[in-house]
């Protein structure tokens, strides 16, 4: 504590009136000598006392923690971070231009050529603290909005808990984000056997080289709907589904292996009431016909299970995958079945990410306007998918598929493609014809942060 102001004008004011009698009234010199020491011995006290007060430091206010730093970043879009937690704006544009050539007898809209606004989708991701983190993205496509993306995770070392709407791990293609695959659309079975996200809760533990995921679903947030009537949705949809997918992923000296597979059975339950077609577009999205198609069928149970090969080495990289479905209902099973091969390079100095049992995008080395011309990279696939199964037929595909992608800074790609897709048995006649082949060139621009 400090000496008051006015007890220090006290002490000075008695100190004053004791030395004026030495001014005032003439003294003895023993007298005046007695009163100076008498001063003197005062003031001696005086100057004790102020450093006494004066030399006790005043009390410090209590101790409040400073409120942590918050960091933005920017990754694509401004991203927020404090201490453990943190937020990202998150979005997605991608518009298509397409052709699929018209064969001789073939009256069919929905060749020719096409164009659309694939997806756009807008969203955030971040973590709230204590484990926990979440993901929400909006998306319009085929002019309706909708949620992908939808959940909240808690992760504790190497185990991590979701629950919301989001994939099931039915494929390493499905599970390849659509704006870093190495063509435009995914392998065809994967839209033919009916792949989406679902609501669901799901468990993954990953550690090393191994990934395992395992999880319990319902159905897409659509289906779910209350406002849904009769047996197609709403709190009559009791369908259900349990998946699971188990990844190795060593290395071998500069090479980055992958092997995986995949296993999911899926009850109907009163969806059964409801036929089924399992079919296909002619590669395109923005084109509407269903090439292939089964015959609309009565399934109470799905049973399917896939195998996944992939590599990464340097610029190279290939992947496979092959992929069976047992669709269980009345009267004898129906087994379909999908697959596919491919082989990619980068013509410049870069190289196909992969990282949790999944590829990403690519970071070019050198950016355009940065002393380089970005990423560029070329990649050939073939696709195959096989809707014929005892009397059902659905027909068959080969498809070679060529892409070239263009990544110029990070975030941004060009994907221009070309096809050739050879149908036997298709459900749309040619002038009478099942067996032709189609062409199929397509281009795509993809912003994704």
């Amino acid at each position: 504590m400090s000496i008051a102001p006015s007890f220090r004008m006290l002490l000075a004011g008695t100190a004053s009136l004791l030395a004026a009698p030495i001014a005032a009234a003439p003294l003895s010199d023993a007298e005046a000598e007695a009163l100076r020491e008498e001063v003197r011995g005062l003031r001696a006290r005086l100057a004790a006392i102020e450093a006494k007060l004066g030399g006790e430091a005043p009390a410090a206010p209590p101790a409040t923690a400073k409120p942590a730093a918050t960091a933005i970043g920017w990754k694509g879009s401004p991203q927020f971070t404090s201490e453990d937690r943190s937020f990202k704006v998150k979005g997605r544009i991608q518009t298509d231009l397409g052709h699929v050539s018209t064969p001789r007898g073939l009256n069919d809209r929905g060749l020719g050529l096409s164009n659309e606004v694939r997806r756009i989708r807008l969203g955030g991701e971040g973590k709230l603290g204590s484990g926990f983190g979440y993901k929400l993205e909006l998306e319009l496509s085929d002019n309706a909005v909708d949620l992908v993306d939808t959940f909240v995770t808690w992760e504790k070392g190497p185990w991590q808990v979701a629950i919301g709407n989001q994939n099931q791990f039915q494929s390493l293609d499905e599970l390849v984000g659509d704006t870093t695959g190495s063509v435009m659309e995914r392998a065809a079975f994967t839209d033919a056997f009916g792949f989406e996200r679902r609501m669901g809760i799901a468990l993954q533990y990953r550690k090393g080289d191994v990934l395992l995921q395992a999880g319990v679903f319902s159905d897409d947030i659509d289906a779910l709907a209350d406002s849904s009537d009769g047996p197609d949705g709403g709190d009559e949809n009791d369908s259900f589904s349990l998946d699971g997918r188990a990844v190795y992923a060593p290395k071998a000296g500069g090479t980055q292996l992958h092997f995986g597979g995949s296993a999911h059975l899926r009850e109907l339950n009163r969806l059964a009431e409801n036929p089924v077609r399992y079919r296909q577009r002619p590669y395109l999205h923005s084109s509407n016909s269903r090439v292939l198609a089964t015959p609309a069928l009565r399934i109470e149970r799905e049973l399917h299970y896939g195998l996944e090969l992939a590599a990464v080495r340097g610029r190279w990289h290939a992947a496979a995958e092959a992929h069976w479905l047992e669709a269980i209902g009345p009267g004898p099973n129906r087994r379909f079945f999908g697959g596919y091969a491919e082989l990619g390079v980068y013509l410049t100095d870069d190289s196909r990410p992969y990282r949790s049992g999944i590829f990403g995008g690519a970071k070019p080395s050198s950016p355009l306007g940065k002393n380089g011309i970005g990423a560029v990279q070329i990649n050939l696939r073939y696709d195959y998918l096989d809707l014929d199964s005892g009397p059902i037929r659905g027909g068959r595909q080969n498809a070679v598929i060529a892409g070239l992608v263009w990544t110029p800074i990070e975030y941004l790609r060009f994907n221009l493609n070309h096809a050739y897709l050879a149908y036997d048995g298709a459900a749309i006649a040619a002038a009478g014809r099942r067996d032709y082949g189609l062409h199929v060139t397509g281009a795509r621009m993809e912003l994704d942060f």
